[in-house]
């Protein structure tokens, strides 16, 4: 579904991913690792068009994203769910689901009812101020936000950051019915190992804005545990 190859990007002189060359395959979850200041954020936004590229092609259904601004993104079909949830916390549960909805290629005005159906305390605190949620709940917003648009590709960067157990274990049942119910690919930055293990089918290892490992999750061993993951 997305290929990226050569991709380079700096910061100033600071050169911050380092030649990637990554394929994220259609209707599985491939999970982003690395230890902290790695490049993981920095891959997310550039796939967004968040941050400028100095070179490479990302390689979207046919299309270079590279040479499109951050806003076409959406309207092809890119959902993000960014580091910090970022919801609008005086707007209403309401207004910051409708938010997506100029996004989608349908025309639809309304926010679909699968959503409701996914996350039901939402739909419960449909007048409440986003600020006021718990930060499981603003979390729960934000993706909730991001599948309005209705996307093809979903990118959640760190979505148990700060999460209380018994939500991040629902949202890892969410991501594998957006898999296998709704027929999503998911890019998952998450540094949480059994939480990957459970969800994701793929991995990827950055160290240093480079490329170290990927496969299947099952080969994810100790080994490269150690050497890339543990702190």
């Amino acid at each position: 579904m997305l290929t990226i190859s050569g991709l380079n990007q700096f910061y100033g002189q600071s050169h911050t991913l380092w030649d990637l060359t990554i394929a994220i395959p259609a209707g599985q979850c491939t999970c982003v690792m690395g230890r902290n200041g790695v490049g993981k954020t920095t891959l997310m936004q550039c796939i967004m068009g968040l941050l400028p590229l100095r070179s490479g092609v990302m390689d979207y259904l046919g299309q270079d994203l590279a040479r499109l601004p951050a806003e076409r993104r959406a309207e092809l079909g890119l959902g993000f769910v960014p580091q910090g949830r970022q919801i609008f916390p005086l707007l209403t549960v309401e207004e910051n689901l409708r938010i997506g909805l100029p996004a989608r290629r349908d025309g639809l005005r309304q926010v679909p009812g699968y959503i409701y159906e996914l996350f039901p305390v939402l739909k419960q605190m449909l007048g409440r101020r986003g600020g006021d949620l718990s930060g499981g709940q603003q979390q729960q917003l934000a993706i909730g936000r991001a599948l309005v648009i209705d996307p093809k590709l979903l990118i959640l960067d760190e979505p148990t950051e700060g999460i209380q157990p018994n939500i991040v274990h629902e949202i890892g049942d969410i991501i594998r019915r957006l898999i296998g119910e709704f027929g999503l690919t998911v890019i998952l930055v998450e540094q949480k190992l059994p939480f990957a293990r459970r969800v994701a089918d793929r991995f990827v290892i950055l160290d240093r804005g480079r490329l170290v490992a990927d496969g299947g999750i099952a080969d994810l061993g100790d080994d490269l545990v150690r050497q890339y993951l543990t702190v």
